[in-house]
């Protein structure tokens, strides 16, 4: 029997990791609209913006002023990503409620989207969160490439505890592993989180999943059965992946409507109505004048198969 937890937290990334390689410009007003609906859905946690140089992420450039003009709900929290130490400044100043550091673990990958080296990197996501601790400001820590590169293929996970318990050391206690292009599979993914959730009882984890390889329904079971208590996706599966090779194509995240109606089915809480995300992804469709790239948005539930004419 596969052994799931009561409940999970659904944590929507669409304004920042959707929009960020998003094709063409998308205006400030725009992306506000876009929180604003993902509020009303009534999502925990939404991904604003990120806090990266204008020129790395030119379609982030406007992250202070997004912050500025979105409604907040209460009991949502709405996070901004730093990737370095002066992004977490420029987020603090912007008052998220939550910051999201990055780290990336291949170091192929890692030299392409953040110009760092490993201990670089390590020292800048160390600096963010002392940032966010004298502000008061929650903190969790994403490892991109966590599985499976382009550029170095299938990451040792012996590189993925080492990194997590370096960030440990420093006190950091939460922590997403990405699988950041989604060509993971679900045995891998089970054996990672179960080995981090075993050399670091004391740490809690998510999953950032992307479904490239048409896996991550299946990885996403493998994760929740090996620790992880978050999951990340993104309204109508947009955007996600910056750096990558040409020929790798869409490395798309994985739809946080299917997600939600996903473990709403097997008996998982995660606070959300199918419908309302339902709803929420066609009038983000919509807003952005994009097709969702997920099974719920494009009418594959079970009460819609159900209500249609017999076919003969």
């Amino acid at each position: 029997m596969i052994a799931l937890p009561e409940r999970v937290r659904v944590v929507e990334v669409a304004p920042r990791d959707g929009l960020q390689s998003f094709k063409g410009a998308v205006d400030t007003a725009t992306k506000v609209r876009l929180v604003d609906r993902l509020s009303d859905a009534g999502l925990a946690t939404i991904e604003v913006t990120g806090f990266a140089h204008p020129r790395a992420i030119p379609n982030l450039a406007d992250a202070e002023e997004v912050f500025a003009r979105i409604r907040r709900r209460p009991g949502t929290v709405y996070r901004g990503l730093v990737p370095n130490a002066r992004g977490a400044v420029r987020a603090a100043e912007a008052r998220v409620d939550e910051m999201l550091g990055l780290s990336i673990v291949s170091e192929t990958y890692l030299a392409k989207n953040q110009n760092m080296s490993r201990d670089k990197a390590v020292a800048e996501a160390i600096a963010a969160f002392r940032t966010a601790e004298r502000h008061g400001i929650g903190f969790v820590m994403a490892l991109g490439m966590s599985f499976w590169c382009p550029y170095e293929g299938q990451i040792p996970p012996a590189k993925v505890l080492s990194l997590l318990a370096e960030l440990r050391q420093a006190g950091i206690t939460r922590f997403y592993l990405a699988g950041s292009v989604g060509l993971e599979e679900p045995r891998q993914v089970n054996a990672l989180f179960h080995a981090a959730a075993a050399a670091l009882p004391d740490i809690e984890l998510g999953y950032h999943v992307h479904n490239l390889g048409g896996m991550g329904t299946a990885n996403i079971l493998a994760a929740l059965e090996g620790g992880a208590r978050a999951i990340e996706g993104a309204i109508c599966g947009i955007g996600g992946g910056i750096a990558m090779p040409a020929t790798l194509g869409s490395v798309g995240n994985f739809p946080t409507e299917d997600l939600v109606a996903y473990l709403a089915l097997m008996g998982v809480d995660t606070g959300l109505a199918p419908a309302a995300l339902e709803a929420a992804a066609r009038d983000v469709a919509a807003l952005l004048e994009i097709a969702p790239r997920s099974h719920v948005g494009n009418g594959i539930t079970r009460e819609r198969i159900a209500h249609r004419p017999a076919m003969v």
